[in-house]
């Protein structure tokens, strides 16, 4: 089946370099998911949901990224209903399951939001019948310690059953067949009228290895900041249920959270070899399937698999890659503390206190299990550096990713030219030019004072690109392809840096390339290309940017590949196939990272979910006021790893 599909066999003991025939049709297979977003994401929203609280700590999460409507209005919720046929899920956000904290006429229908796993680094990926995102670090602190918290070790069985049979967390009160109803006793059984004996009483269903391994009490030992098992022979029967799994799953999303899974087992097992290869597979699927946070789950659960086996340099790569301002707050925090815990293995002990500082700051000290965790990692701290001291001090990010600083441009004031300094300040390129753009990719685009048109220099001041082609207006490189004009108006075409077009001209304005998407006009309207030069989005609408919650805006479509639109006035959002997601109906539309927020002309602020259904009745008079709405709507998981 693994060969019809084009997928890498099933074998539990695979690993990278076992599918290495494979690969090709795994990505084949992604970017065919990839152009069909909206659907696929539809029909795995459980799996999304779950992973999200997994992505970290390996406790297994809701597979929904966002916000879901009080118990109120969920009336059509799944209690009770068949694992193999998940009703309506519940939206969470990063592992975060749902409360009904808030009023009732402040939400919208029970539609979930969509997004990829955003779970623990530990990882337990969400399941079909995945319950918890909770199973984590918090429940896992260590018992013995000053700051451990008693009353955590079980929080993380009752979270358990605050989800819905696809994976996703619902209100307090509501969850899986098993769970509504516990198990009773024999003499239980007899009480009740008509009960049936107690010998003819049907098993209770097999616990699902996911839903075990969210429910694991991890313990945190406070030397080593590593979590533990309190009963290995448990996790390694989770972890043969997880392979049981997998031999019978073949999409890339559901092998990609398996794999990652069962990493996590491995890797708190002590089996370091197998926990490397399951999780550098997973990162492999996960990629395929072109979404955004399942791919930064895998690769922050590959992160930890590296930092145990001490290979340093690539798990502080995974862990600055990974963490992305698009991601949840929540997520954030917890590939800061993962890294800061990766920092103190090094003894780099500044740079760790300043991850977890970021962390305790995405979070605004109101998680308490998160706030638990890393006193206790400050503890460690303390105690190694009175013994060895603080270590070196903190690094550039551009060390951290291994990325070589580009040359910056400086300006010599007395002959009124540009040049460009090295990282130390000496000048690597004279100064020279009349106008010199910012290097990006290597590549830096520059203008000297003889000519009019623009040539391209790499790092070295070589010219790849004389000016003698004739582009008098140029847009900085960006995935490989810039944007040029011949008559510095219009007709804008791409090139890649040996001067080969690549999109021909067309585009009366062109903006850089932003996740394999660029915003063009065309006879006055908007829309988007590829890197191909296919048009994906109609140019029809009257504006293409998009803002997001932090504050900042972009030049394009987020890494989730969504993008925000006008069109006479009113503001929706589509995605990267084109796809209306939001009907231009809004004053004001800015994303989220679990929801859009919303504006009407009024200046009432509401959040619809990631699918554009209502999730916040706009009645509030700032957007701030609806974050909040949505904070609250999330109850906080303790993840693991």
């Amino acid at each position: 089946m693994a060969a019809a599909t084009g997928l890498p066999g099933s074998r539990p003991d695979r690993t990278p370099a076992d599918v290495s025939s494979g690969t090709a049709d795994v990505r084949q297979d992604g970017a065919a998911q990839q152009s069909t977003t909206d659907e696929t994401a539809r029909e795995t929203i459980a799996e999304d949901a779950a992973e999200e609280t997994t992505a970290i700590d390996g406790t297994t999460g809701t597979g929904y990224d966002g916000p879901v409507p009080p118990a109120s209005q969920q009336a059509d919720t799944t209690a009770g209903a068949d694992d193999a046929t998940p009703a309506q899920p519940s939206p969470t956000a990063d592992g975060i399951a749902v409360t009904d904290s808030a009023p009732a006429e402040h939400a919208g229908t029970p539609a979930g939001i969509e997004g990829p796993d955003e779970a623990p680094l530990v990882g337990t990926p969400p399941t079909d019948t995945d319950h918890s995102e909770t199973a984590g670090d918090g429940p896992g602190l260590d018992h013995d310690h000053d700051h451990a918290a008693p009353a955590q070790q079980g929080q993380a069985q009752a979270q358990a059953r605050t989800h819905t049979d696809d994976g996703e967390p619902t209100p307090a009160g509501t969850g899986h067949a098993e769970d509504a109803q516990e198990p009773r006793t024999p003499e239980e059984a007899g009480t009740d009228d008509g009960a049936e004996p107690a010998a003819d009483a049907e098993p209770p269903p097999p616990v699902d290895p996911e839903q075990a391994l969210a429910a694991v009490g991890w313990e945190l030992d406070p030397r080593t900041l590593r979590e533990q098992a309190p009963d290995p022979a448990q996790l390694r029967d989770i972890r043969d249920g997880l392979t049981g799994k997998l031999d019978t799953t073949l999409d890339n999303r559901s092998r990609a959270r398996l794999l990652s899974l069962r990493a996590v087992a491995s890797r708190i097992l002590g089996d370091l070899d197998d926990a490397l290869g399951d999780a550098r597979l997973a990162v492999t699927y996960a990629e395929a399937t072109g979404e955004f946070r399942r791919t930064v789950l895998a690769r922050a659960r590959l992160a930890e698999a590296l930092r145990w086996r001490g290979d340093h340099a690539e798990a502080d790569r995974l862990f600055a890659e990974a963490n992305s301002p698009e991601l949840p707050d929540r997520l954030r925090a917890l590939l800061h503390e993962h890294a800061g815990r990766c920092c103190y293995d090094q003894g780099r002990l500044t740079e760790a206190c300043l991850h977890f500082e970021r962390a305790l700051d995405l979070r605004h000290g109101e998680d308490a299990q998160l706030n638990a965790r890393v006193e206790v990692a400050l503890d460690a701290i303390a105690e190694r550096a009175a013994a060895d001291g603080f270590g070196p001090p903190p690094r550039r990010p551009e060390e951290v990713l291994g990325t070589p600083r580009p040359p910056v441009a400086t300006f010599d004031e007395e002959r009124q030219l540009w040049g460009y300094a090295d990282a130390d300040g000496e000048m690597a390129i004279a100064h020279r030019y009349a106008e010199a753009q910012p290097f990006h990719e290597g590549l830096a685009w520059v203008r000297r004072p003889e000519a009019s048109r623009w040539a391209l220099i790499d790092t070295s001041g070589a010219a790849l690109i004389e000016a003698n082609n004739g582009y008098r207006s140029v847009v900085p490189f960006s995935e490989g392809l810039s944007w040029v004009s011949m008559d510095g108006k219009g007709r804008w075409m791409a090139v890649d840096r040996m001067n080969i077009v690549k999109i021909p001209p067309g585009y009366e304005e062109a903006r850089p390339f932003r996740n394999g998407l660029a915003a063009v006009r065309q006879n006055g309207g908007w829309g988007a290309v590829d890197l191909t030069g296919e048009v994906v989005v109609p140019t029809r609408y009257h504006r293409l940017g998009t803002p997001l919650a932090d504050g900042r805006e972009v030049d394009g479509f987020t890494a989730d590949g969504l993008a925000v639109v006008e069109l006479a006035g009113r503001r929706g959002v589509v995605n990267r196939a084109g796809r209306v997601v939001v009907t231009p109906a809004y004053a004001t539309v800015v994303v989220h990272p679990v929801a859009f927020l919303v504006a009407t002309e009024s200046g009432r602020w509401g959040a619809l979910d990631r699918r554009g259904e209502p999730l916040i009745d706009p009645v509030h008079p700032g957007r701030a006021a609806v974050v909040a709405e949505i904070d609250r709507l999330l109850a906080d998981a303790s993840p693991v790893l």
